[in-house]
């Protein structure tokens, strides 16, 4: 299959026009194909040859103005249409194309709670060929009307408000302006919650299977679309531009959710069937803010070429996080904590959970500037390599600062004059900052140079320190900011001192001073009254996007007194650098241990509990911890569980306790208390458990060799959904015998027939820390097995595979050396070499680690 170039788009856009699509889709031809009919009215400007993008599994047949022309001639998936002649051309495309198990182009899942199927398109880059023929690159902009034949008893979703017609056929109303890759079809007997705002439909959509959940959070999730879309019509000038607003929770996902304009497709994993924490319903409602400001900034106004897709999704990131945090709800979503959003400070979730995910991508080998040179994305598939944690959460920090420097007024301005000038129509990022440029009298120019055209964290450290002449005023302090980095900051620095402890917990800190600070300044230290503070805190607020070092003595005072200091959103800043400097190698991750087992406890952000013990299991018990030192780092993590659920017992913080729950499961390395809970169907004083719980338990279970093939299945008996497929899939992998970890080898690398999701999860239970010795063959044979697969099944399939298949637990310099081998192998897609780049460099991190003497 050949991929679109950068050149031959530009190319065909110079040549042509396209002007609408009438779709028909029948869905009713069986389980393998579909039937695909496509006219498609387009513009030649001048007399030419281009091609048209269709992948099928049997092209019946194609003419342009009426004159058959031969299939034979489709090249993978491009047909050459030769001899264009200036003026009006209608081309028709007559095709049976496959159903997905990949979550690409049209997906078809049968529910095995009740043998109901349902399909939903994902359409993303280039994928539109899956479903019809289409002149795919975004800035050929089209009205698409389409017509779909589905079963009887089936509901057909689209872009516009669908229509039934009779005897299965559906007529979805013709869409405004849109790129190809934003049409949308979903289809199945979808169980429907429906409502009107704004004057416009709304609704929401899962699969029957899931009703009672989704009836169940229904008002949560429409109170919050609600006001999100209010919020948007706020800040935005132009109206929402579409006719409808669905929201689809759609079975085996790739992505968190897809930004089709009136169609909005999330992973239904969203439609909550266990208890879950205020953070991951915040979350959720984070996505359904981000994906509404895709409305905007994606779906109005298009990027011309896929440089540019951190401006979607940068956004989209952005706009997400602040509008829900602006937003004002209905009363019964508030929280007595939160005021008028029913979640703590969203800026805290963002610190601890996205930023970390920039941080990392941008040390890698494999980072790129947030914004690209157009060169460095020539083609389609370089271009989803940049789907990362640059282009979503360090763009996103990027705009931030952004707004913090020029002003959220200007900002604004800025934004709507974009969108007045290119709606229904395609941008570059030169016309974004031009807009921005015309709102403001900064240099937003040199702002955009110096922040999106760099790759790379910049790195400010605090020198704190008596000043060398003395005050007449009396006594002082200086600070001086270090900048290892090119980027202009401007941060918000605070300072406490030691107070009476008045609360739980270590000693309390009291706030004495905050001020701005512009980084670099003009190189002379800043000289502040009063004695020096017990602590300096850099980047409070969280408004720039840097690695911050704290002074060593506001370093020790931080470690000591961390859940002291009243502000969560400092704390964040605080675990951040702390985090970092694991990673770096310059703090003993068993000091990070200690600060965890020490503060966590009087921890009373749910975001930053979550954060912390994530990076402390995931990370520094399973990976930078020694095999010799992980028994004792597994046992600081139970142990402060077991206090974060005694903490818990009055029922006061059902979050925090189901969080502490969840991870006492997993540092487990004794089955008799998990044993005892999964016999009893409950942890001693609740949560009783549910199905996450469960297949939680049976999965630690499992790879503890302390439980076998006949208790999952029976399992699988209580639970035959989805989820509980993929729980046995998981379960099954993590047993510790040879059989069973070949017969999981096998099922992903030797047949083809796992789902994305089944496959995810039989890859996440096959690799377990602690098992090495029963592993250690599987290492070499991973890179020849994963290449061959990557190139069978395509890019979705090789993200999984070098995501969750890789061999993160083996962290000698023998596999290290295997892998970078393995690198040079010509035969890698570019999606899985990408993601091994990046593993491996994780890998070498984690050997660092290991190795530094502290």
């Amino acid at each position: 299959m050949s991929v679109l170039t950068r050149d031959e788009a530009q190319t065909r856009a110079q040549i042509i026009d396209v002007e609408r699509y009438t779709i028909a889709l029948d869905l009713t031809t069986g389980e393998e194909t579909f039937d695909s009919r496509a006219a498609i009215r387009f513009t030649a400007h001048a007399a030419g040859d281009t091609f048209v993008e269709v992948k099928p599994a049997t092209l019946r047949s194609i003419a342009l103005d009426g004159q058959l022309l031969d299939p034979a001639l489709l090249d993978g998936n491009r047909y050459p249409l030769t001899g264009l002649t200036p003026g009006p051309h209608e081309l028709h495309v007559d095709a049976a194309m496959s159903y997905s198990r990949t979550g690409e182009g049209m997906h078809r899942f049968t529910d095995p709670a009740d043998g109901e199927t349902y399909l939903y398109t994902q359409l993303f880059m280039e994928d539109v060929q899956r479903v019809f023929a289409a002149f795919d690159q975004p800035d050929l902009k089209s009205v698409f009307a389409i017509d779909v034949t589905a079963p009887e008893g089936w509901t057909v979703l689209g872009n516009g408000v669908a229509e039934r017609t009779g005897d299965g056929r559906w007529t979805i109303a013709p869409t405004p302006l849109i790129s190809t890759y934003l049409v949308a079809v979903a289809a199945g007997p979808w169980h429907s919650v429906t409502t009107e705002h704004a004057g416009l439909p709304f609704g929401l959509h899962c699969r029957r299977s899931l009703a009672p959940y989704l009836d169940a959070d229904a008002d949560e999730i429409l109170g919050i679309t609600r006001a999100c879309f209010d919020r948007y019509h706020e800040k935005f000038d132009e109206p929402y531009p579409f006719d409808s607003y669905d929201q689809a929770f759609v079975p085996e996902f790739n992505a968190g959710a897809m930004e089709n304009p009136g169609l909005v497709t999330f992973r239904d994993e969203f439609v909550y069937r266990s208890a879950v924490t205020d953070t991951e319903r915040q979350t959720r409602a984070m996505v359904v803010a981000h994906e509404m400001a895709h409305m905007w900034f994606g779906d109005l106004v298009t990027l011309s070429w896929w440089d540019d897709i951190w401006l979607n999704e940068s956004f989209a990131e952005y706009m997400g996080y602040q509008t829900l945090t602006e937003a004002t709800l209905p009363q019964a979503l508030r929280s007595v904590r939160a005021g008028e959003t029913p979640f703590p400070d969203t800026w805290v979730e963002f610190g601890v959970t996205r930023k970390g995910w920039g941080y990392d991508a941008d040390q890698r080998p494999s980072t790129h500037p947030v914004a690209p040179d157009p060169e460095a994305v020539p083609d389609t598939a370089s271009a989803l390599l940049n789907f990362d944690g640059i282009s979503y959460a360090k763009g996103a920090s990027a705009l931030r600062q952004l707004v913090a420097w020029l002003g959220e007024k200007d900002f604004l301005t800025g934004i709507n004059t974009h969108f007045a000038r290119h709606k229904f129509a395609n941008a570059t990022l030169a016309d974004f900052i031009d807009n921005l440029a015309s709102a403001t009298d900064r240099d937003v120019h040199a702002w955009a140079e110096q922040w999106l055209r760099t790759t790379g964290v910049d790195t400010l450290t605090a020198d704190v320190h008596e000043p060398t002449a003395p005050t007449e005023a009396g006594q002082s302090w200086a600070l001086a900011v270090d900048r290892a980095g090119s980027r202009p900051h401007r941060i918000t620095v605070s300072t406490f001192d030691h107070a009476l402890n008045t609360q739980a917990g270590p000693g309390h800190l009291a706030p004495r001073d905050r001020f701005a600070l512009d980084i670099p300044g003009d190189g002379t230290p800043l000289v502040r009254p009063g004695r020096r503070p017990a602590l300096v805190v850099l980047n409070d607020g969280d408004l720039t996007y840097a690695k911050i070092r704290l002074d060593t003595a506001s370093w020790d005072t931080a470690l000591g007194h961390l859940s002291a200091i009243p502000d969560a959103l400092t704390r964040a800043v605080i675990w951040n650098a702390a985090r970092d400097m694991v990673r770096d190698g310059e703090l003993d991750p068993a000091r990070y241990l200690t600060a965890a087992r020490t503060h966590l406890p009087y921890e009373s952000d749910l975001a930053l509990v979550q954060g912390v013990l994530s990076f402390a299991g995931g990370q520094i018990a399973a990976r930078y911890a020694t095999p010799e030192a992980r028994p004792a780092a597994l046992a600081t993590l139970t142990s402060l569980c077991r206090d974060l659920i005694r903490r818990t017992e009055d029922g006061s913080h059902p979050g925090l306790r189901l969080t502490a729950v969840r991870h006492f499961i997993d540092a487990a390395t004794q089955p008799d208390t998990l044993q005892s809970w999964l016999t009893e169907g409950t942890v001693h004083g609740g949560p009783e458990l549910d199905p996450e719980l469960r297949w939680r338990i049976l999965t630690r279970l499992a790879a503890l060799g302390a439980t076998d093939e006949a208790t999952i299945d029976a399992e699988l008996a209580a639970d035959p959904s989805a989820t509980g497929r993929e729980g046995a899939a998981r379960c099954r992998a993590a047993l510790p015998t040879p059989e069973a970890k070949a017969a999981a080898w096998h099922a992903m690398f030797g047949d083809d027939t796992l789902s994305n999701y089944l496959f995810t999860a039989t890859a996440q239970g096959f690799w377990q820390a602690g098992q090495d010795e029963l592993l250690s063959a599987y290492v070499d044979r991973f890179y020849p097995d994963a290449t061959a697969l990557a190139a069978r099944r395509g890019p979705a399939i090789a993200e999984a595979a070098g995501r969750y298949a890789f061999p993160a637990y083996a962290i000698d310099p023998e596999s290290l050396a295997t892998g970078t081998r393995a690198l040079k192998d010509p035969a890698l897609i570019p999606a899985l070499r990408r993601k091994l780049a990046d593993q491996l460099d994780d890998l070498r991190r984690a050997l660092a680690v290991r190795t530094t003497e502290h």
